[in-house]
């Protein structure tokens, strides 16, 4: 399993219409084979910080989602950005 997680930030005026954007990639990313989650939202502390959380099923699932890329306007929309990929063996319930 393949864990994506981090942090984006962008102006905290323009927080809640970049969020708003990003429902369509949420929706085709939930849709996507091999997705099991993905997760753009709002920081409650940070009001420039969107918190970023993704898994997947194989680095090929991911790639393959990846390849549609974001919009070139809403990449220039991000002011900084902390995203690392993961790679989890085991599983285990808390």
């Amino acid at each position: 399993m393949i864990i994506i997680a981090g942090e984006l930030r962008v102006d905290p005026a323009d927080r809640a219409a970049y969020l708003d954007g990003c429902a369509e990639v949420i929706r085709q990313a939930r849709a996507a084979a091999g997705c099991l989650d993905f997760a753009l939202s709002a920081d409650p502390v940070g009001p420039d910080r969107i918190n970023v959380y993704e898994r997947w099923e194989t680095d090929e699932d991911l790639v393959r989602f990846r390849d549609t890329g974001p919009e070139p306007g809403q990449t220039a929309r991000i002011r900084d950005a902390e995203v690392r990929k993961y790679r989890i063996s085991g599983v285990e319930n808390p």
